[in-house]
């Protein structure tokens, strides 16, 4: 059908593609449009009118023969209808600001009679349709009132000017949405949930979980919260609570203090039947931390969830709140959570569960990227497991923290045997935590934590961060590397924030956290004197808690025993002693640090050096390296004046006295 709309043809025809629901929206808007017609008629003069009147009814008349209005208690409008209780004036107000973005005809016949020339209905001829008879400005001023159309913001006032004058609009995205589009508005920005990771089953059978799934199914209104620092993880909570009450989720990034942001969010959720998920993860231009914010939600109506950073947001009011853990996750939820996630390592799942008991949430995540190495033909080892989350952390190191992949084997390694057990009695402690603590019971029996502490002492360069690298590679993960020198800081509450980041880093990869030279913070503890002791013990004190929470192995490092604080002491799981090696040992350190492909003289007797210099583990192999450099000019081979060279220097180095350089004939047995 083609009518004349001013001095524009506007093209009428039936989208016969569009959902029944959303004619029957049309043939609503259609009733408010015949109104209108006759309001124009009447109120103006002839001339103006007759062009407005003939295009209001013609399209009318169309959009009645395309879609007949039927009471569908789950289309968008009923839902929209019955969550904010409107009643019939409230709803063709609602079509009436909805009317400009059904057509463009539509908007052009209200730019032809807005004073100002918007195409949209004013508020004074809203008050028309509310009461032809000239008594419908009360109720309009009303919609400004808290609990009105404006107040909730479902309209929106448009324009300046006098009251009456200015423009009266939908909410941004909200007609398209009750036409059963999954439109949306550019502010608040929409947040995607997924379907819940596996791995979540055991956690929905929690009390509190219990609680906030049924309450997510009630018409109540209640906020459950949850405060997690990964949005993923806060996320795939909701995910797995709504799948198991029913009921879809909606969610947009909400400050605390942006009202008009959480009222769109709620607009929206209920067009589609679906409960608002308020996040607060949306970060500053400037990158800092956002200050905590009030949420007021006593205005909603029915369930909302609110996820967020510990602190980032808190609601108020009288709304009444549930607060959902995030945890405790056991070994077989973790275990489910690899098996299911990555199926053809499902073989595997049982250790990977302990190696690396990340949330599901990130579980699934990483599995997405050995999917596609799967998918590529590359065959997927425990080591790609470890190198995908390093990959997927998208980690911010601290200041005086590191992160690598160790190549070093036990092999690597010369210690007498007990310390060597030790270490690999720590990897095993790892490997069998479900079977000790869980099925064994003895995690509830003794309240016996996760994770293995454990601490190096000994002179420097006897190998303790070789060891630690060594721990990392047979555990088939990374090596977190914290110089604790450099993570202290003299402002207050700084040093925890700089702990705090290293321990999330090595939570979020499941590396072994090295704490290198550790006495700065866990050195005897001092009596109180001024406020730099009770600060300094309060970092003592918050690096404890952080370890006792850590579920993986954690190495201190420290050159002197005796400086380490007995609170530290008593958590320990693995003291290991690291002394100067023998004779023996100190030969075999030699010969580990001299390659076979370089060319020894025939007078070097590695022997001899050994017993004539008795130095720890790092100084044999900067003597064999430096000896090699001073053979290089010359093609080789490595003489026994370039590591007597190289040795005196290691010496010097270290300030102390050089023992003199053994006989020439000096042999093999020392005599």
């Amino acid at each position: 059908m083609t009518i004349l709309n001013g001095a524009h043809a506007v093209v009428l025809s039936a989208d016969l593609s569009q959902h029944p629901r959303s004619l029957g929206l049309s043939a609503q808007a259609a009733g408010v449009a015949l109104r209108i017609a006759d309001l124009v008629e009447v109120n103006c003069t002839p001339e103006s009118a007759l062009s407005a009147v003939t295009f209001l009814r013609s399209w009318a008349e169309h959009a009645h023969r395309a879609g007949a209005v039927t009471a569908d208690l789950a289309s968008p409008l009923e839902r929209l209808r019955a969550r904010y209780g409107l009643v019939p004036l409230e709803w063709d107000l609602l079509l009436l600001a909805g009317l400009p973005e059904e057509h463009e005809g539509l908007a052009g016949t209200f730019r032809a009679l807005h004073p100002q020339g918007a195409p949209r209905p004013t508020l004074g001829l809203a008050a028309l349709l509310a009461d032809p008879d000239g008594d419908g400005r009360p109720f309009i001023r009303r919609l400004r009132a808290p609990g009105g159309l404006i107040s909730e913001q479902l309209l929106q006032l448009g324009g300046d000017g006098p009251l009456f004058e200015r423009s009266l609009e939908i909410a941004p995205a909200l007609w398209e949405a009750l036409h059963g589009v999954d439109a949306w508005p550019d502010k608040p920005a929409r947040v995607a949930i997924g379907p819940p990771p596996p791995g979540l089953d055991g956690w929905l059978q929690l009390p509190d979980v219990r609680r906030a799934i049924t309450a997510l199914a009630s018409p109540v209104a209640r906020t459950v919260v949850l405060n997690a620092e990964e949005e993923a993880v806060a996320l795939s909570r909701c995910a797995a609570m709504a799948a198991a009450s029913g009921v879809p989720l909606i969610a947009a990034q909400v400050a605390g203090g942006d009202i008009v942001g959480a009222r769109l969010l709620a607009a929206h959720a209920a067009v589609r039947g679906a409960v608002p998920v308020f996040c607060g993860y949306a970060m500053p231009h400037d990158g800092a931390p956002p200050a905590s914010c009030a949420l007021d939600l006593t205005w909603l109506a029915g369930p909302a969830l609110v996820c967020c950073r510990p602190g980032a947001i808190h609601p108020t009011g009288l709304r009444p709140l549930l607060t959902v853990p995030l945890g405790p996750l056991s070994l077989d939820d973790h275990r489910r959570a690899w098996s299911q996630s990555v199926p053809h390592l499902h073989t595997a799942a049982p250790a990977l569960a302990v190696r690396h008991p990340l949330d599901p949430a990130l579980t699934a995540v990483v599995a997405t990227d050995l999917h596609s190495r799967h998918q590529l033909g590359a065959p997927t080892q425990l080591a790609d497991v470890s190198a995908a989350i390093r990959n997927r952390a998208g980690i911010s190191l601290p200041p005086g923290v590191a992160l690598s992949s160790p190549d070093v084997t036990w092999d690597h390694l010369v210690l007498p045997p007990e310390p060597a057990q030790q270490l690999y009695d720590a990897v095993s402690r790892l490997d069998h935590q479900r079977l000790v603590l869980e099925d064994w019971g003895f995690g509830e029996q003794v309240r016996a934590g996760r994770g293995v502490r454990m601490l190096f002492t000994g002179p420097p360069g006897t190998g303790k961060s070789l060891a630690a690298a060594a721990l990392a590679r047979a555990a088939q993960t990374d090596l977190l590397l914290v110089d604790v020198a450099r993570l202290v800081s003299k402002w207050i509450g700084e040093t925890e924030k700089n702990l705090a980041g290293a321990f999330d880093v090595a939570e979020r990869t499941q590396a072994v956290l090295l704490l290198d030279e550790a006495d700065v913070l866990f050195g005897t503890r001092t009596q109180i004197k001024d406020s730099n002791d009770r600060y300094a013990n309060l970092e003592t004190a918050y690096l404890l808690q952080r370890m006792d929470q850590f579920d993986g192995l954690v190495v201190l490092t420290s050159n002197l025993r005796q400086n380490i604080d007995t609170a530290f002491l008593r958590r320990v799981d693995f003291l290991v002693e690291f002394g100067l090696p023998d004779a023996a040992d100190r030969a075999r350190l030699w010969r580990l640090h001299l390659p076979e492909r370089a060319q020894l003289a025939a007078t070097v007797d590695l022997d001899v050096l050994a017993r004539m210099y008795p130095v720890p583990g790092a100084w044999i192999r900067n003597a064999a390296l430096g000896a090699a450099f001073l053979a290089a000019p010359g093609g080789g081979p490595i003489t026994r004046d370039h590591l007597l060279c190289a040795m005196r220097r290691e010496y010097a180095k270290a300030a102390r006295p050089y023992p003199g350089e053994p006989p020439s004939g000096h042999r093999e047995d020392g005599t």
